[in-house]
C-alpha cells in the first residue's frame, strides 16, 4: 500500500469572516485499497473537507490554510484546468443527494457518458458500449440509459451517481453519506456494490456517515470530527472497542443494539466544560 491521500492541516473560513473556522486543522491519510470513514454529526465539517479535496468548495467560503497532497502532488496549488483533468478521471465522488446532483433533464446514459468523453474521448458506439457495461456493473439494465432521472428509484438514482463516479477507473472515491436517503435492504446492496468495486478497481475510498453502524461494515480506518476539528483517528477496531474521546464514546453511545434492548443515550456535552 501506498499514500494516495494526505490531509496537513486544512482549515475552511469564510472569506468575510476569516476568524471563523468551520474546518480546522484538520490531518489524515488515506492509503490505496484502504477506506478512511469519516464520521460526525451534522455540520461537523465531513462535506467541507471532502469539497476542499475536489476543489470544490461553496462560493464564499476558502481554504485559508493547509494542503491536500494526491499521489505526491499538492492540489491546492493546482489551477482550475488541472483540477478539471484530475475530477472525475482520478478522482471520483459520489455526491449527497442523487436527485439533487442528476440534471432532470438529461437521460442517464448521456449524463455517466459525459466524462468518458471528456476524459477518455470515448464517442458514438464504443461510448455505448462502455456505458451499458457501466450500468449492468452497477446493477442497472442496459436498457434503461434512455431514462430519465425521474423515472428511477432512490436506490436506482444512487448506483447511477455510483456508475458516473467510477466511469474512468479512478484511483480514489469519494463517497459522501451515499446511503442516508435510502431503506436499510438498499442501503446493504449500495455498501456491497461500493466494497466490490473498492477490491475490483484497487481503489481508495473516503466514505462520509454519522452512520457507526456502516462504519463498522466497511471502514478500515475512521476520522472523527466535531465542530470542524479531528478530535480523533485510527483503525477501526481500536475507534469502535476502544474510543479514547468522549465524543466518539458519546456516538457509539446512540447506535441501537440489534435487539433494540440498549437503552439509547442523548449526547452529553458536559465534556465540553
Amino acid at each position: 500500500m501506498s499514500e494516495l491521500l494526505h490531509l496537513s492541516g486544512l482549515t475552511i473560513t469564510p472569506w468575510q469572516q476569516p476568524a471563523r473556522r468551520l474546518v480546522n486543522d484538520v490531518s489524515f491519510t488515506l492509503e490505496s485499497g484502504r477506506t478512511t470513514c469519516i464520521v460526525g454529526e451534522s455540520g461537523s465539517g465531513k462535506s467541507l473537507t471532502a469539497l476542499a479535496v475536489m476543489g470544490l468548495l461553496p462560493m464564499g467560503l476558502q481554504r485559508q490554510a493547509g494542503q491536500v497532497m494526491f499521489q505526491g502532488r499538492e492540489l491546492t496549488m493546482s489551477s482550475q484546468a488541472e483540477l478539471q483533468q484530475i475530477r472525475g478521471k482520478r478522482i471520483g465522488m459520489i455526491f449527497q443527494e442523487p436527485m439533487t446532483s442528476l440534471n432532470p433533464v438529461l437521460n442517464i446514459g448521456f449524463q455517466i457518458g459525459e466524462s468518458l468523453t471528456v476524459h477518455l474521448g470515448l464517442r458514438g458506439q464504443e461510448l455505448k458500449t462502455r456505458v451499458a457495461a457501466l450500468l449492468e456493473q452497477v446493477g442497472i439494465p442496459a436498457v434503461r440509459a434512455n431514462s430519465y432521472p425521474d423515472e428511477l428509484s432512490g436506490g436506482q438514482r444512487q448506483r447511477v451517481m455510483i456508475a458516473m463516479s467510477i466511469a474512468c477507473e479512478p484511483v480514489l472515491l469519494i463517497a459522501d453519506e451515499p446511503t442516508t436517503a435510502l431503506d436499510v435492504t438498499v442501503q446493504a446492496q449500495i455498501l456491497q456494490l461500493l466494497a466490490e468495486l473498492k477490491v475490483r478497481m484497487n481503489m481508495g475510498m473516503l466514505f462520509i456517515t454519522h452512520d457507526f453502524g456502516v462504519v463498522a461494515d466497511i471502514a478500515d480506518d475512521v476520522v472523527v470530527m466535531f465542530r470542524g476539528e479531528v478530535v480523533e483517528a485510527g483503525p477501526v477496531d481500536q475507534i469502535l472497542v476502544c474510543p479514547q474521546h468522549p465524543y466518539t464514546r458519546a456516538l457509539l453511545d446512540c447506535v441501537p443494539d440489534a435487539e433494540g434492548l440498549k437503552p439509547l443515550k442523548p449526547i452529553d456535552y458536559a465534556w465540553l466544560a
